[in-house]
């Protein structure tokens, strides 16, 4: 007799997750909750719940969770600029512990035990999915099925459908992208098929998202982004919600070509990892973020965020968005964005993101010191020979001591 009573599982109505209700009611002789989270994946979610039902599962949760993704989890990894080894905008790692997070919760409304989700054994989710849902409920169980049963194909899961009866449109699972894929609101990601090999570059009718470079409108697009601590609130003067500036942007960066990035990335797990990613209205978030910050960040503030966001972003990108360390580093940065207002406007052209202006009633910007022109006195050129005899008096002292740096 198993263990396990009720099992809340990361459902998304595909042909691994359909399999994976039946075995786990066949093999755990448990009762199976279903979860399918909409977090602007671009595809229906609703009928997740025909097929949950076809497969005898009576409590089913569908949620829309779009708001709440780029309101709790976008926004704040976006304040930090988070990029992952100088590249990757971490597109899939931030939705892991909002899903780790429901979840959870709804183990506790419907009194389940365990939860299980579709991560393989190679990749990063199974970390992050764990991580999360241990530090919200530590005595929770978890049934990767990945790790256990000996299915390891398309072809295998087909077979065990046909032979459980398990309800499937097999002539789609046929047709389906030879990628590995995964959406929201902020990125779609590439994995497998020719992208196994370094050297093979992406098809062109890969992209989802976004026209290339070369097809992408000859005249540029201007927008005007409004930032209050932080985050963009309005764009060309239109107050939005976070979801809706994050679909805007998606919209408009894909039309201009902007937001394709081809990467080999460090998996925690240990291996190296080829991946494509559309992150068209990211990219010009964290342009325009940057763009405002340089203009209202004090200096030390600034070069301590840019230095402390590595960190940060190793946090996210390994599934410890609800560790201790990330939650204290989210207050500091989240501190340094009190003062984060403004505007700034942008030119979108074929693939790029290029800034065109930006204004805040908290910019440290002082003309009369910066300029090039007459300052009336604004600022005593003579200061700097002091400010720069005390910064060389190390290195003077050192070279008089015979300790030339040639």
């Amino acid at each position: 007799m198993s263990d396990v009573n009720k099992v809340v599982l990361a459902y998304s109505g595909g042909l691994d997750t359909s399999v994976i209700v039946r075995w786990l009611q066949d093999n755990y002789q448990c009762e199976v909750v279903t979860f399918t989270a909409d977090i602007g994946q671009g595809e229906e979610v609703e009928p997740a719940r025909a097929k949950a039902k076809a497969l005898g599962v009576k409590e089913i949760y569908i949620d829309d969770l779009r708001e709440e993704f780029v309101r709790d989890f976008v926004f704040p990894m976006f304040r930090a600029n988070t990029i992952y080894e100088g590249e990757y905008l971490l597109g899939t790692s931030i939705a892991r512990p909002l899903i780790a997070k429901r979840l959870i919760e709804i183990a506790n409304e419907t009194g389940a035990d365990t939860i299980s989700h579709g991560a393989t054994g190679k990749g990063n989710d199974q970390v992050r999915f764990e991580l999360g849902a241990y530090a919200l409920k530590p005595g929770i169980k978890v049934i990767a099925p990945w790790r256990e049963w000996d299915m390891t194909s398309r072809e295998t899961l087909m077979a065990y459908c046909k032979t459980h009866d398990i309800p499937v449109d097999f002539s789609s699972a046929k047709k389906k992208s030879p990628y590995s894929m995964d959406a929201n609101l902020l990125h779609i990601s590439y994995e497998g098929g020719i992208l196994e090999n370094p050297w093979a570059e992406a098809e062109e009718d890969m992209w989802r998202w976004s026209v290339s470079p070369e097809a992408a409108p000859d005249a540029p697009t201007y927008i005007e982004l409004d930032f209050a601590r932080g985050d963009i609130t309005a764009i060309d003067g239109v107050a939005m919600s976070p979801a809706t500036v994050l679909e805007t942007l998606n919209k408009v960066g894909g039309a201009n070509g902007i937001g394709r990035d081809d990467i080999v990335e460090n998996r925690y797990v240990g291996m190296k990892s080829r991946g494509c990613y559309e992150t068209p209205g990211g990219t010009i978030m964290l342009k325009a973020h940057r763009a405002i910050e340089s203009l209202t960040l004090d200096r030390e503030v600034a070069h301590l965020k840019d230095e402390l966001m590595p960190r940060y972003a190793n946090m996210i990108y390994n599934g410890y968005w609800w560790s201790p360390e990330r939650k204290m580093l989210q207050a500091a940065i989240d501190d340094s964005q009190q003062v984060v207002n403004g505007k700034v406007r942008l030119k979108l052209y074929k693939g790029n993101v290029i800034i065109a202006g930006r204004q805040s009633a908290d910019s440290l910007f002082d003309e009369s010191i910066a300029t090039f022109e007459e300052d009336a006195g604004a600022y005593n050129q003579k200061d700097a020979e002091g400010f720069i005899k005390l910064n060389a008096l190390r290195m003077r002292i050192a070279a008089n001591k015979g300790r030339s740096p040639l």
